[in-house]
């Protein structure tokens, strides 16, 4: 077990509830997981130490909304994202601590731009999202992104907002994908060494905060509006992407 303040258990916790919240829909607030948990720990040890996390997530998020999933979209997604963890394992024996956030948030606010474009002139790429090269490339970049910094939350989310997936059937295919993902990228973490028993106590002590907010989330999700929820999103997505880059 790390040897934490009392104010730095309390970010754990923060960032505990910030993974719950984001498997109920909020994907973008996952990103505050990774800032905090970077800020706890150094920014390699932090994604092995967050990834038992996000699965224990995972499978409240599946308890949750395992009836939404759309598992003709998770078929589709799942070889490039595996092609591009294998990639992101790769990059991981060669880049620096310091250059994890910068690539990672500029995937994410490119797809934030494309989105709102999307948004404010639907036309303008109509048929894109449906092309198997659109997925390929949303694909491949979710999987570095989770292999790097377990970031592609925002990017698997802006792809199925592109496809136009309802609300629920959007977070009920994100829950299924991911837990099937994460836990693919188990091995890889190990063999690097960023997941142990000291990492696996540390987690197995936050999994009430995990719990909480996942079910917290799931109850806030069914009283906002679609569009609001889309727009929170990308608002949550591109402060986080900003904030890897390094804006602020």
């Amino acid at each position: 077990m790390p040897h934490l303040s009392p104010s730095d258990w309390l970010l754990a916790v923060l960032a505990a509830l910030c993974i719950g919240l984001s498997k109920s829909g909020f994907s973008g607030i996952s990103l505050v997981t990774i800032i905090v948990m970077a800020h706890l720990f150094p920014p390699r040890e932090s994604t092995g130490i967050v990834l038992p996390m996000l699965i224990f997530g995972d499978f409240c998020a599946v308890a949750a909304f395992r009836q939404h999933g759309n598992w003709k979209q998770i078929r589709r997604m799942l070889p490039p994202t595996i092609v591009g963890i294998l990639v992101g394992f790769g990059i991981m024996h060669y880049i620096s601590n310091q250059h994890f956030g910068p690539v990672i948030g500029s995937i994410v606010l490119t797809m934030v731009v494309l989105q709102t474009l999307r948004q404010i002139k639907p036309a303008l790429y109509e048929h894109v999202p449906h092309t198997r090269a659109f997925a390929w490339t949303m694909g491949g970049g979710s999987g570095i992104a989770t292999m790097l910094a377990n970031a592609a939350g925002p990017v698997m989310s802006l792809y199925l907002l592109a496809i136009n997936l309802p609300k629920f059937e959007l977070i009920g295919t994100s829950a299924w994908f991911f837990l099937i993902v994460n836990l693919f990228k188990v091995p890889f973490s190990a063999q690097l060494g960023l997941i142990h028993g000291q990492s696996l106590l540390f987690n197995l002590a936050l999994t009430p905060a995990i719990a909480l907010g996942t079910f917290a989330g799931r109850r806030l999700i069914t009283i906002i509006p679609q569009r609001l929820f889309e727009t929170l999103l990308l608002i949550f997505a591109g402060l986080a992407s900003l904030r890897l880059i390094g804006v602020f």
